[in-house]
């Protein structure tokens, strides 16, 4: 008796509907009539749609199956499909490259929420919530600041960087001061160090 080895056997596409799923396929494709392969091929979408219960409430469910049954086919089954067949060049194409925003990539540390928030604060209004808003993100910017550099940060970098970031549009008063570096730095405690406080707690409280 010959022993069949998976290094042997021919590459399975999609390895998630097994290797009968994919001869069935195989042999789908090799059917000289056209009606034939029609029945068989609507027969394999259902067995694989069978095999995966749990995403049949996904959107376009029967779609995604019919694009698998081509993509296991190599592109190479001729039968008539409900949906528009996918093309190999299609699916294959490479994504376009996304391009980064001006100051993501000089100022990666402070990350995008960053530049959410303070394109969020251009759209406010003259006032004290928005003078609150944008001590806040300075302050914010200054925690991301120390955590990507462990060393301390004079304001004033931030609020140059703020400035940069907001195309010179929010501007801190001089005389204003951002948190210090280690309460925003500030460790929580560790688990010990709690443990051993609600112990020394529930003796005090004994004590009583």
């Amino acid at each position: 008796m010959d022993l069949e080895y998976n290094s042997d056997r021919e590459h399975l596409i999609i390895p998630e509907y097994g290797r009968h799923i994919q001869k069935l396929v195989n042999h789908c494709i090799k059917l000289e009539d056209k009606e034939v392969r029609n029945t068989m091929a609507k027969a394999i979408v259902h067995v694989m749609g069978n095999m995966q219960p749990h995403l049949r409430d996904v959107p376009d469910f029967q779609h995604k199956l019919w694009d698998q049954l081509f993509i296991m086919s190599d592109y190479n089954l001729d039968v008539d499909t409900p949906y528009e067949k996918p093309q190999r060049e299609v699916l294959q194409a490479k994504p376009e490259a996304m391009d980064y925003p001006k100051s993501a990539s000089k100022y990666r540390f402070y990350g995008n929420n960053i530049q959410i928030m303070i394109d969020t604060a251009l759209t406010w209004e003259e006032g004290e919530m928005k003078e609150a808003l944008v001590y806040t993100i300075a302050n914010h910017m200054k925690k991301c600041y120390l955590n990507w550099n462990k060393d301390t940060v004079d304001d004033e970098v931030i609020f140059r960087h703020l400035k940069e970031l907001s195309g010179g549009a929010l501007v801190l008063k001089d005389d204003d001061t951002l948190s210090e570096s280690k309460n925003l730095l500030r460790k929580k405690p560790t688990k010990s160090f709690q443990k051993s406080n609600q112990k020394q707690g529930k003796k005090n409280f004994r004590k009583r």
